[in-house]
Formats: structure tokens, sequence, C-alpha cells
């Protein structure tokens, strides 16, 4: 892999099932069970991920008081993003420009195939960003015991985008650019940082919800292109690209 890639996003529902439903259904997912982490526990919430292409769909829900999840719940107003997870392929280099950025780690776990940096939303604002490291490159712990140091047949495709709304878009998207190792680009009221295989758009309020992910992009072969509201977010979805 190159640099930087957008690897997983999760979303934070108030009831698990339903969005979960949804997405499966939404995005022909219905095949493969999600893979449910029962370690997620230790934050008070319980989970499903599901693999799209090599790309993975998150989804959070608290099953117990006073969680950050939950917080954020209320925050925002219901379903909605809740963090976006970047793979890098030099985790040293990553975490030295983290710590001279001076972003704080809410959370660290590292194995001998994968390891996980969570950043503090105050810090880097927008929402939760991971900065992860995996190896092999296309194997992934965090979606369960068949991609834990091992890359298993899977469906072409995957998680293209995510968009991220605030009051000041162009400054969100220089902190994530920062803390990436990324070059941000202004839009047109906006902002954007190409990664590999994607794009991370910063758009301006759409609603009165608040600074946070509103939504994300997914390519899916012989797709017609499409959109729609599934918990909180707006998704997209567009053929894969020859």
């Amino acid at each position: 892999m190159t640099a930087v890639r957008l690897r997983q996003v999760a979303l934070v529902a108030l009831d698990l099932e339903p969005v979960v439903g949804d997405l499966r259904r939404e995005l022909g997912l219905e095949e493969t069970e999600p893979f449910r982490d029962p370690g997620i526990i230790a934050f008070g919430l319980q989970n499903a991920v599901m693999a799209v292409g090599d790309t993975f769909l998150e989804v959070v829900s608290p099953v117990q008081p006073e969680t950050t999840a939950g917080r954020y719940l209320k925050r925002r107003g219901g379903d909605g993003g809740y963090m976006a997870i970047f793979q890098v392929a030099d985790l040293t280099a990553a975490r030295a420009r983290i710590a001279a950025s001076g972003v704080r780690v809410v959370w660290q776990s590292d194995h001998p195939d994968i390891a996980g940096t969570h950043l503090h939303p105050k810090d880097v604002l927008g929402a939760l960003v991971s900065i992860d490291w995996a190896s092999p490159a296309g194997s992934w712990r965090w979606a369960g015991p068949y991609w834990t140091a091992a890359v298993p047949d899977h469906r072409p495709g995957g998680i293209v985008g995510v968009t991220v709304q605030s009051e000041r878009p162009m400054e969100v998207a220089r902190r994530w650019g920062e803390v990436l190792g990324c070059e941000s680009r202004n839009l047109d009221g906006g902002a954007a940082i190409d990664v590999d295989g994607g794009v991370v758009h910063f758009v301006p309020l759409r609603d009165e919800r608040g600074e946070g992910i509103c939504g994300f992009e997914v390519a899916i072969p012989g797709a017609q292109s499409r959109e729609m509201d599934v918990g909180g977010v707006r998704v997209v979805v567009e053929p894969t690209r020859a």
C-alpha cells in the first residue's frame, strides 16, 4: 500500500440491529454475517463489522450507561457517523508525527499483525480518527479471525470516501492532513484530502447536528449509482471504476 488509506468507517446507533440490517440490505452484504467483537464491551459497547471489499463498515451501540459513544449520540441528536480509521504503511513515522503535532492519544493497542491509535477528537476535530497499521497490509484483525494476519478471498469494491461537516471545514482538513501526513486542498466552500483509493471531503454544516461524519461513499461492482440515508448519514453508492 501507499502512505495512507481509508480502511474503516464506524457509525454509532442507539439501536444496533436495524441500522446493521439496513446497511447489509442496501449494500448487498447479506451473504456474510458481520463480525461481533466481544472485546468491545470494555468500552460499554456492542458492534457489528461488515467487509465491503477489503474495507470495513462498523456500527457500534452503547449497552452500558455513560459511554463515550452514548454521550456522542446525545450530543449529535441521534444515530450518525462516529469514526474514520486510516491505515498507514509506516506506524513509527505516523506516531512521531502525531506526538509532534500535540495530539493526544486516547487509546492504543499493539499486536504483531496490527496496531491502532485513537486520537482525541478535541485535538483533531470533526470526528474520532484512528491511525492504524497492519501486516500483511491487506489483513485487518478488527474484522475478526478470518482477517487476522491473513487476507481472505473477498469481493472487489470498498469504501472510497467519507464526508465530514464542520463550521470550519478548511481548518479541520488542515488538521487531519497534519496527522495523516497528507496535503489538504481547498474546494469551493470546503476542502478535501486525497488518500489511497479515495478521498475525505470536508464541508460546511449541512444541518443542526453539529460537527461530525455526515456521509460515506462506497464503490460496488455493477451497482447503479444511488444515494440513501442510513444510520443518520448519507450513503452514496457508485459502480467500481474500470
